[in-house]
């Protein structure tokens, strides 16, 4: 038995929990018979206007410093998008290449 891929963040380490489904990357519960609601589902668009999704990979258009250390990421340094959160400041969850994980703000960065 197979079940589907997390709807919020793609992933594919979900779980059964009675009815629900429930994804241990993201901690979203769906029950998959019922209709899913794309009501909150947050849309967030790059330096250029291109919308982003989870699973896109951008790169960076300036050079930004690292909050609360010394390390700088540099220009045109990639990311792959983990998923995308509503928040005001900082929108993308980011795996950053040469670095850690991240949350990055939109407006600095374009669709690779």
């Amino acid at each position: 038995m197979t079940l589907p891929p997390c709807p919020k963040c793609n992933s594919e380490y979900v779980y059964q929990d009675q009815e629900n489904l429930v994804c241990p990357e993201c901690a979203y519960e769906w029950n998959p018979a019922e209709t899913p609601e794309d009501d909150d589902a947050v849309t967030v668009k790059d330096v250029n206007g291109t919308l982003l999704q989870a699973g896109d990979k951008v790169t960076f258009i300036k050079d930004l410093k690292v909050k609360g250390s010394s390390q700088v990421l540099k220009i045109g340094t990639k990311a792959l998008i983990r998923r995308i959160v509503d928040a005001k400041d900082h929108q993308l969850d980011c795996k950053i290449s040469g670095a850690s994980d991240m949350m990055v703000t939109a407006k600095f960065v374009k669709k690779a």
